[in-house]
């Protein structure tokens, strides 16, 4: 689990142990989704019966036919005790039904064990999964039927594997947190270079193998230092949030577009495969939506694309120069209109020649160019 780089990975991970560690030959790891009140299976393994998938899309449980979870648990908890597991049989041992808590346990839920029959399993261990105080889910590893039931001592050995396993999702869970973070611009919630560097870099390899088209939207948001300057920073804050909402609208209008802050008033959208053309109409809507707002002045938007006469493309500095090239002129000239790397003139085109000049600017806006 240390080495999952996601929950679901980690989940597989767990499955996969606890099943071998209990001897099963079938086990799976679910979720409490409380505001569903469902039970969602993340990952089944082993021994797959009819109509069950390993990653399944949407096998889910109603929590009121396991009031065990909302019931049980929470009884044996008030009393400061911790959450153990307890084991399910298919069949009824001679001498009637086990009472809960003895040997692990007995045939205490209707749907578990109807559930075990019908998948031609003959028992199961099921322990809660407590992460933070709560009933985060559960371990569930079954035996086929034949097999030597489950006993108290195997449910003990359950309570301590899922002890184990929400150590390892809580690991997870807080890389994944960190991870977003590491990606995320932290006003906005859009992407922030960071996460752009890296797509790009993956696009444009893709680019030079299938001749993938890959465009680049950069957008300067007009009027914000006016904004800050007589109204506040929290205002001028108000009016970045606002344009990332706008800009995360409109990259939506293609598949896949990726909406990101690359710090102060500067945004971008990153379009993998679509034509040109639609970027730039998406370019359009975004101009027209930005000089909707109350706040600000609107934005400059220049667009770079390989499917466009730009010349080639072998890094991702080249695509943002002639895209921030663009962006400079829309700016020059107050345009209400992206302005196109490559449509006027193709390879003489003033933006794509602008872009091959010397760069002679200084202070961030030079610096940002650097990889």
């Amino acid at each position: 689990m240390a080495a999952a780089h996601t929950p679901r990975e980690s989940a597989h991970a767990a499955a996969l142990g606890v099943r071998q560690a209990l001897g099963g030959s079938f086990a799976a790891i679910s979720k409490w989704e409380r505001e569903l009140g469902k039970l969602r299976v993340l990952v089944n393994v082993g021994e797959l019966a009819d109509g069950e998938e390993e990653f399944p899309d949407d096998e889910s449980y109603p929590v009121h036919e396991f009031p065990e979870i909302v019931d049980f648990l929470h009884e044996q908890w008030a009393g400061g005790g911790e959450p153990s597991a307890w084991v399910e049989r298919a069949e009824e041992p001679p001498g009637g039904p086990v009472p809960t808590g003895a040997e692990g346990g007995g045939c205490v839920n209707p749907q578990r064990v109807a559930a075990l029959r019908r998948r031609g399993r003959g028992c199961c261990v099921v322990a809660p999964i407590v992460l933070h105080g709560r009933a985060w889910g559960e371990l569930y590893v079954a035996r086929r039927t034949g097999e030597q039931v489950f006993g108290r001592a195997d449910a003990d050995f359950a309570s301590v594997l899922a002890a184990v396993t929400a150590a390892g999702i809580a690991q997870t869970e807080r890389l994944a947190e960190a991870r977003r973070l590491a990606f995320t611009d932290s006003l906005t919630g859009l992407a922030n270079r960071r996460a752009v560097d890296m797509r790009l870099d993956e696009a444009l390899e893709l680019h030079r193998g299938d001749r993938t088209v890959v465009s680049l939207v950069v957008c300067d948001l007009n009027g914000l230092k006016r904004v800050n300057d007589s109204r506040g920073h929290a205002v001028g804050d108000r009016l970045l949030e606002r344009f990332g909402s706008v800009l995360s609208l409109c990259g939506a209008m293609l598949p896949g577009m990726l909406a990101a802050r690359l710090g102060g008033d500067e945004f971008c959208l990153l379009a993998v495969g679509p034509p040109a053309d639609e970027v730039v109409k998406v370019a359009g809507e975004l101009c027209d939506r930005a000089g909707e707002l109350d706040l600000g002045e609107g934005v400059a938007v220049g667009v770079a694309s390989t499917g466009d006469p730009i010349g080639p493309v072998r890094s991702a500095r080249r695509l943002f120069r002639l895209a921030d090239a663009a962006q400079y002129k829309a700016k020059a000239a107050r345009s209400g209109e992206p302005v196109v790397a490559g449509r006027h003139g193709g390879k003489d085109d003033p933006v794509v020649r602008l872009a091959d000049a010397p760069d002679r600017r200084t202070g961030p806006e030079r610096r940002r160019f650097r990889r």
